[in-house]
């Protein structure tokens, strides 16, 4: 009967301490999207800061592999206009 009542306690201490945290969580996000209201009214472009945040959140080497699929994709969609290299060849502007 011991490890019952203790087992319930444990549960519910758990339990409590995930329902804290989800407020807390809750909160943070209403501070993250006070900021971004604040950049916004400051002139700032919001999607663009959250997309600054989430690469910096990458390292360089992820990033620079993702930067690189885009470029490709892009180019082979033609949304990457080509332009004449000074010896002739013709390059993609990336």
């Amino acid at each position: 009967m011991a490890d019952t009542t203790v087992a319930r306690d444990q549960l519910r201490s758990i339990v409590e301490r995930i329902e804290r945290l989800e407020e807390e969580k809750q909160a943070i996000a209403g501070d993250i999207r006070d900021v971004y209201a604040e950049a916004k009214a400051n002139g700032f472009d919001v999607k663009t800061l959250r997309k600054v945040v989430r690469l910096r959140k990458q390292d360089s080497t992820q990033r620079e592999e993702e930067e690189a699929m885009l470029s490709l994709y892009l180019h082979s969609l033609g949304m990457v206009p080509d332009f004449e290299a000074a010896d002739g060849e013709t390059r993609a502007a990336v």
